[in-house]
Order: structure tokens, then sequence, then C-alpha cells
């Protein structure tokens, strides 16, 4: 049983040759002629829908860069109020040292310092992320609290009280 031969126009056009070289690879690694994968590229990009696919393609994309914009925004925002907080509160309440106690202050803000750094390098080698857990306190994600179809039936709840 053979194939009817499918009726094909021939063409020539001239690419460069690190495109030739990878449509060559790309057609190996398949096991499809050259000419399938470029007579496939040319359907696409002909057809009317072509332009919709790639729009579509791209405004995903777009969506995607700006919602991790809008999170790097929102951190970044959390991160300035928190250090401008932070700094407001210190400098407020932080009385003047006596010049007796200049060295032994300065020693223990050393200490603070490197403790400080110590607990900042285990929270980033853990993956953990202040503003993720700031962020999570003011907006918890409310499929962890129990739901009114979640509660337990009134006898159940009749038993544990006896």
């Amino acid at each position: 049983m053979s194939r009817p031969p499918i009726s094909r126009s021939r063409l020539s056009v001239y690419v460069e040759p690190e495109a030739e070289k990878r449509l060559a690879e790309v057609a190996a690694l398949k096991g499809i002629s050259k000419s399938s994968i470029v007579a496939a590229a040319l359907w696409s990009f002909l057809s009317p829908d072509g332009g919709d696919r790639r729009e579509a393609a791209i405004a995903k994309r777009l969506d995607k860069l700006t919602r991790q914009y809008d999170r790097l925004e929102r951190d970044q925002t959390i991160l300035i109020e928190t250090v401008a907080l932070f700094v407001r509160h210190t400098l407020t309440v932080t009385s003047p040292i006596p010049a007796a106690h200049q060295e032994a202050a300065v020693a223990q803000g050393r200490e603070r310092m490197r403790q400080f750094v110590d607990q900042l390098a285990r929270r980033l080698q853990q993956g953990r992320s202040l503003v993720k857990e700031v962020h999570e306190e003011i907006f918890p994600d409310e499929s962890r609290f129990f739901h009114l179809d979640d509660a337990p039936p009134a006898e159940a709840e009749a038993e544990v009280a006896t």
C-alpha cells in the first residue's frame, strides 16, 4: 500500500549559517526533515491566528513580569518602612552613654552586630524571609482557617464538653 504523492513546491531560501546549523540539529534530534520544520514554521507565521498566539504569549509573560515587579515593589516598601521605623525608634529611646561606659557599649555593639549577622545568615540559608512573614501576618492565607462547613457537628461538640 503506497501513499499518494503530496504536491509540494520547491523553494530556495537563504539563512544565516548559525540558523542552518540549529535547524539541522533540531531536525536530527527530532528525527524529522528540515523541510518539515521550515514548512511548519512558515505555516505558523502565515496563519491568521499566529500573531494572536504570539501576542497572547507575550502578554502572559508581561503579566508575569508585572506580578514579579509588584512583589518586589511591595517587599522594598516594607523593607524601607521597617528600617525607617527602627531607626526612628532607636534614636528616640536610646539615651546618651556616659563617657566612662563608652568602651563597654562599643564592645556590646560589636557583639550584637555579630549576632545579628549570624542570625541573618541562618535565615538566608534557610530561605526564610521576614518580609514574607510580615506580609502573611498582615494578609493571612484564608485557606489555613476553619470554615463553617468544616466545623464539627453540634453533637460532637456536646460530647467533648461533657
